[in-house]
């Protein structure tokens, strides 16, 4: 078994490593095509490095055609046959939803043998509450996302070096292998354009090459993850290309903005987005499940609103943000006029790679755009294009202003600055908080 050559994502190997050799099933799920495999790979190379013989790692890929037709006894007998008595070891299981009955074979790995099993899915019902039972505690999720902007940077071969001018200041450069010099904001519009999908590493900031990658990845989901997907008993079927479409393409174009299930299908209606010669309205109840398929393909995400002084979420009026950026512009072409929003999905999507659970907040009639908390941590966060502009200031720092508690308030913005303090809420450069 040769060693991958692969890029490092220590964010998460280092997550995975931790749970080495431990009970629980180790799953990582995320998006197609954004790192899953690659992640179980480079834990293969780790165990390798680390002294485990290749005849104690057992790999299967079930997207191959050699597992096509294996049943879940097959699947049993197969790895049964693999195993080393008196061995510990490792089991590598990607893309496992394909495998009917899964859970059971699984479960009976954990039972039978001295093993530690590691997974991969594409999807959310993978670990939904009738999937999950029976690894019932038993399992713990890796959550994989998109590349992160410091993350973009490296996997395409650049590196950020801080330069001192004549006046002291300190300003940061990017320099790719030949030591040519770019501005950070040159590398911050291809991410904004182009998005954080690994496989654009591979391609080159090509935009043609680009759009071919990001239409394959939106397929693959839309066919393998929704349309074709296997359902369980409380799921409704997802069979409508046209309506699915649709919605994904509404959903994208209102990253950000408020939204409820009957807007959609009002506005899908009133605009006349169905455009096969329906004139009704598709119902609550179909909307929801054809978002809902979003949600679990990890397509798109959804976030609640919470109302800070009643200290409650909202069921009303959540907002939603597409997994990744260059998605998004694959789906709709490439434009500036949103980019407040744009900036909130990579702001929000950060916030998530670093531990935070996100919220929408309301403060009176007012809004923040995110509170981030963890464990002992809270961190409330303003993002606009710009504060510039006195009305913007005050649009963004009133809502602030209006939380009586010490947690860290901040504003992120693209203006080209170092840090500003207004009465202690600090406003960063975007790209500087994002590379911190």
């Amino acid at each position: 078994m040769k060693k991958y050559d692969l890029k490092i994502r220590d964010l998460y190997l280092d997550k995975i490593k931790a749970f080495q050799d431990t009970e629980p099933v180790k799953v990582v799920t995320g998006i197609r095509r954004s790192g899953k495999s690659s992640l179980l790979k480079l834990m293969v190379n780790h165990l390798l490095e680390s002294g485990i013989s290749e005849e104690q790692i057992i790999e299967m890929n079930f997207e191959s055609y050699v597992y096509r037709k294996m049943t879940a006894d097959d699947f049993y007998h197969h790895v049964s046959q693999l195993i080393i008595p008196d061995k510990k070891m490792y089991l590598f299981f990607d893309e496992l939803q394909r495998i009917t009955g899964w859970e059971d074979v699984v479960n009976s790995f954990r039972v039978d043998f001295n093993c530690d099993i590691y997974i991969t899915g594409s999807n959310a019902y993978l670990l939904s509450s009738q999937y999950s039972t029976y690894l019932s505690g038993r399992f713990v999720e890796i959550k994989i996302l998109p590349l992160s902007f410091q993350e973009f940077i490296d996997f395409h071969g650049f590196t950020i070096k801080e330069v001192v001018n004549a006046l002291g200041n300190k300003k940061k450069y990017v320099y790719d292998s030949k030591d040519e010099r770019y501005q950070l904001k040159e590398l911050f519009q291809a991410y904004m354009r182009y998005g954080g999908m690994p496989g654009i590493a591979d391609v080159g900031l090509e935009q043609e090459k680009v759009l071919t990658l990001l239409d394959g990845i939106y397929s693959t989901v839309i066919v393998r993850d929704i349309l074709e997907r296997e359902t369980l008993k409380s799921q409704r079927k997802i069979t409508d290309s046209v309506l699915l479409r649709k919605i994904v393409m509404f959903l994208a174009d209102n990253i950000g903005s408020n939204i409820s299930i009957s807007k959609i299908g009002n506005v899908l209606v009133n605009e006349g987005l169905l455009d096969d010669g329906r004139k009704t309205k598709p119902s609550s109840h179909t909307v929801q499940a054809y978002v809902n398929a979003l949600l679990e393909s990890y397509f798109f995400y959804e976030i609640k609103r919470f109302d800070i002084k009643g200290k409650e979420y909202l069921r009303t009026l959540g907002k939603f943000y597409i997994v990744d950026i260059g998605l998004r512009n694959y789906l709709l072409g490439y434009r500036d006029r949103d980019t407040g929003h744009a900036l909130e999905n990579v702001v929000y999507f950060e916030l998530l790679r670093r531990g935070y659970d996100v919220a929408i907040g309301k403060v009176d009639q007012l809004e923040i755009d995110f509170i981030a908390t963890k464990a002992d941590d809270k961190l409330y966060v303003q993002v606009t294009e710009s504060m510039m502009s006195e009305d913007v200031r005050k649009r963004e720092l009133t809502p602030l202003e209006k939380i009586n508690d010490n947690y860290e308030k901040i504003i992120l913005s693209l203006d080209d600055i170092e840090v500003i303090s207004y009465n202690g809420i600090k406003s960063y450069n975007i790209m500087d908080w994002l590379i911190e």
